[in-house]
This record gives structure tokens, C-alpha cells and sequence, in this order.
């Protein structure tokens, strides 16, 4: 590991993608909201699993689809049309508790607390789990412009306890932020977390000698110790440019430990597939939902759902609580920062649900968990089920 080129400077140039990256940033296309604009690749011949023994969102150019068979697509003059129509949100700096150091560090009871965007700290049965880790200025290749951080993460990098496992649900700059990636590496050279990333993620990590990485199709498993990582389906799309549209896969992540079974969704659209997920993981005790970046709507729809989705998605999941994740940190859409928990209790309601079931956090907000008869770790619908450790 002294010698990894994770040692040295943070910023490493990927000249080409950064260039290409450029030019998406000029036409306002940087991001989960500016990306899908961009006209998707032809020719998406489904493949027929049964004879070839390729899953179905597998496709013979080497991209992914959706379980519906569909790969999100919309056209640049989409785009353009939905900026050109909509007022950009003014920001909102909301207040950002201060975490107990004390009981990060050492806590004495099972907990996750929202840092902010899609990133909590999931600290369960001994474990210290990231979700969609991101503490950098900006969801983008640069440093000068892109979406930039309206609230601080609740805790700095420093700050964080030793890191077992990193889930990455796919690979948009909200979502996978190279920086803080290298930074969770460099400061536990003698043990880094194990990342675990969606299908065709793997190799933009081996570019730069990450240690311990494992990709995964959906519903494949690998186990770690006493707990389970299992990738789920979700409706969403991936780049980082504009030449790697859905070349590589997006996932949500159920994770099973001994007392507890969590699922962060990551970015989705509503779709069957979370009462598929709630049929395969029974007792969901905790799911962290999207409810932010959805308008405008005939644009975000498919890749997005909006607050009375995530209430929907929560009741198809037939999950105990939630907790709303994607609101309130960056401006990627149109929708008023303060409007997605105002939304959520509004849909809690409608729906005749408890509001204190699926609720939205505060920035630096630490909730405990309570502690469950163990779960099986086998479920009927994982098709490759590895151990380690």
C-alpha cells in the first residue's frame, strides 16, 4: 500500500473524462439532473436470459437497462426545454446538528446519522457502515463550478470513526465523489473499508489500485463476518461522461446484520421493483428513501421519484420505518429546497401512515435503532452468494 498512487495528490487527471465532463458542465448538464438530458446509445437489443444465460438487463453492446427492459433516456432538447422553463430554487442553509463525537466513536447502541445528501453513517453491530459517501464542495469532476454544497456535512472525514464498508449505488458525482473516496482510503492505509460498488464499477476503482473492492449484479450477495451485502434493482441510469451512459450498473444495497435489515435505495424512479425487494427481504426494518430532486416532473419522472412515491415505495417495501435521503444539501433540480419533508409528512398523512414512521432527519441527526430478532441472511432471490472474512 506505500507504494499505491492513492498516496499521492487527491486530484489525479483523467484527462479525457474530464475534458468530455467539460462540456456537459457548459451545456448545464453536470450531475444526476444535468446528465440525463444527453441523448442515450442505439440499439439496445434485449437479450433473452433464458437461452443465453445473460440476466435480461444485460444488453449485447455492454450497457444495462432497467428491470422494465428500458434504459432512461431523454433528449437534449429535453434539457434544454426544462431549464429554460423552470426558476432555480433559492438556497436554504438549514442547521446542522452537532453529532455526540463521543458516541461516534463509541457508541453504545445501534444508530445512523444523516450527514447529509444520500450519505449517513449506518453504525450497527459493530460495524461502521458509509452510505454514498460525499464531503466535498461540489458534485462534480471540479472544483470551480458544478452543483455546488449549500449545507456542510454534519462531520468532516476526519471525523469519522475506522470505516468497515463503503456502498456506492452507481456513479453520479452526488453519489460517487472521487475525493472523498481516496481520502477514506489514505487516512486507513493498514485497514480500508471495503467498498462494495454495482456491476462494471469495479474497473474505474482498479484504474487507481483501490484496495478491497467487490462489484456486484443485482441480487448477488457477499458476506462479511456476520453481515450481508446484497444488491438490489432500482430505476436508474449512470455516466460519468458522455461516452459511459449505463455502462455501468445502479443498485440499491440491502444490508443484513445480526439484529438489523437496512436498505438504502440510492436514486430511483418509482418501479416494481421494491415489491419485489420487500417480497425477498421481509421485515425491512429500516429503508432510507429519495425524496428530493423531482421537478420537473415529465422530465425526473423516470429517474427520480417525488415525496408520494417514496411514501409508496416505503408501503411496497412493507418496511417498518424510513428515513427520507437526496433533499436538502445540493441544488440538482427545480423543487424548493425547504418542499420535499413538507411533501413527505403532507403523503404520510394521505397515506393514513403514522408521520413518525418515514421521516426526514436533520442535517447531523443521530437515530437510534432498536434492536430485532436476528434475520436469516439466505433469501430465495439472491442468485450468488459469496463469504469473507
Amino acid at each position: 500500500m506505500a507504494d499505491s498512487p492513492l498516496l499521492g495528490p487527491v486530484k489525479r487527471s483523467r484527462v479525457q473524462i474530464r475534458i468530455i465532463t467539460h462540456l456537459i458542465v457548459l451545456l448545464g448538464a453536470v450531475g444526476c439532473m444535468r446528465s440525463q438530458g444527453l441523448p442515450d446509445t442505439d440499439g439496445h437489443a434485449e437479450i433473452d436470459s433464458a437461452a443465453n444465460s445473460i440476466p435480461a438487463h444485460h444488453q449485447a453492446d455492454g450497457t444495462f437497462t432497467n428491470t422494465n427492459g428500458q434504459a432512461i433516456n431523454k433528449s437534449l432538447g429535453d434539457l434544454i426545454k426544462a431549464f429554460n422553463e423552470q426558476k432555480k430554487p433559492d438556497p436554504v442553509d438549514f442547521p446542522v446538528l452537532t453529532p455526540n463525537q463521543i458516541l461516534i466513536e463509541n457508541p453504545t447502541a445501534n444508530q445512523i446519522t444523516w450527514i447529509g445528501h444520500s450519505t449517513f453513517l449506518l453504525q450497527v453491530d459493530g460495524l461502521n457502515i458509509l452510505t454514498d459517501p460525499h464531503f466535498t464542495e461540489r458534485a462534480s469532476p471540479f472544483s470551480f463550478m458544478g452543483p455546488k454544497r449549500i449545507v456542510p456535512p454534519a462531520l468532516t472525514l476526519e471525523q469519522l470513526p475506522n470505516i468497515d464498508a463503503v456502498i456506492i449505488s452507481h456513479n453520479h458525482y452526488d453519489h460517487m465523489d472521487e475525493d472523498t473516496l481516496y481520502s477514506l482510503v489514505q487516512q486507513q492505509p493498514d485497514n480500508p473499508p471495503h467498498i462494495f460498488v454495482p456491476l462494471g464499477l469495479k474497473s474505474w476503482f482498479d484504474e487507481d489500485d483501490f484496495p478491497n473492492v467487490t462489484e456486484l449484479d443485482w441480487w448477488q450477495a457477499l458476506t462479511l463476518g456476520e453481515t450481508t451485502f446484497v444488491s438490489v434493482p432500482v430505476q436508474h441510469w449512470s455516466a460519468r461522461g458522455i461516452f459511459d451512459r449505463n455502462k455501468s450498473l445502479w443498485a440499491g444495497w440491502v444490508i443484513d446484520t445480526p439484529h438489523l435489515r437496512f436498505l438504502s435505495v440510492g436514486d430511483s424512479g418509482y418501479s416494481a421493483d421494491f415489491k419485489k425487494i420487500g417480497e425477498c427481504f421481509p421485515g425491512i426494518d429500516l429503508a432510507a428513501i429519495p425524496i428530493g430532486a423531482y421537478n420537473p416532473r415529465w422530465f425526473m419522472q423516470d429517474a427520480h421519484m417525488n415525496p408520494d412515491e417514496a411514501v409508496q415505495v416505503f408501503q411496497d417495501l412493507g418496511a417498518e420505518q424510513g428515513i427520507g435521503m437526496h433533499w436538502g444539501t445540493f441544488i440538482l433540480t427545480f423543487e424548493e429546497m425547504t418542499e420535499p419533508p413538507k411533501r413527505l409528512h403532507q403523503a404520510m398523512a394521505n397515506a393514513q401512515l403514522s408521520p413518525d414512521r418515514f421521516v426526514a432527519m436533520q442535517h447531523g441527526e443521530t437515530k437510534i435503532l432498536e434492536a430485532n430478532q436476528p434475520y436469516p441472511s439466505e433469501s430465495t432471490c439472491i442468485q450468488n452468494e459469496k463469504s469473507s472474512g
